[in-house]
């Protein structure tokens, strides 16, 4: 993929992206996790980092080394093993429990990621702060440019309660309307 990582993407071209490929990017994500989940894939490293651009600024899921297949949505993690903390959702640092639930959670952060053009969540601030600050119900504040129906998208993938969190399925449908009312 010839523009390499997206996080690396973002923060090269910070300020220069439309509305519109913003949302293009985060579909293109979407879409590859919607087809991980269905094919009962977690990817448990779900980040900008993680994913590569092409022409036509084409976004692509990638890094696999900490995938797992699953048959019941679900993969517990051995206790101590490492984690990306600032992308990963409560019931992951509190239980080492992930599922394509935790992996919507991460979408919600590449969501901000995309929109905040490469900045790193929680700038500043430790794991340890982080967890803390999650536990207490902090989220991430809205990029500039994101749109008020995009900023509530990402809320809904960083509810506490994994069930009340939307599928990837649920959420390529809310995006491709998005896009297609022009309301991004």
């Amino acid at each position: 993929m010839q523009y390499g990582s997206l996080s690396e993407y973002l923060r090269t071209r910070r300020g220069t992206s439309c509305e519109e490929s913003l949302l293009g990017m985060c579909q293109d994500v979407c879409e590859g996790m919607e087809y991980l989940e269905h094919n009962q894939f977690i990817h448990r490293d779900l980040a900008a980092r993680n994913c590569l651009v092409g022409d036509s600024l084409v976004v692509k899921v990638s890094d696999f080394g900490m995938t797992r297949f699953v048959l019941d949505d679900q993969y517990t993690g051995s206790s101590g093993s490492k984690f990306p903390v600032k992308w990963s959702a409560p019931e992951v640092f509190r239980y080492s429990k992930f599922s394509s639930k935790s992996d919507v959670w991460s979408f919600g952060v590449l969501m901000w990621e995309v929109y905040s053009e490469g900045k790193m969540p929680y700038e500043n601030r430790l794991n340890s702060e982080v967890v803390e600050e999650i536990n207490a119900g902090f989220r991430l504040h809205k990029p500039k440019p994101a749109s008020t129906f995009i900023y509530k998208i990402m809320g809904c993938c960083w509810k506490e309660r994994p069930e009340e969190r939307p599928s990837f399925y649920e959420l390529q449908n809310e995006l491709r309307e998005l896009s297609e009312s022009g309301e991004a």
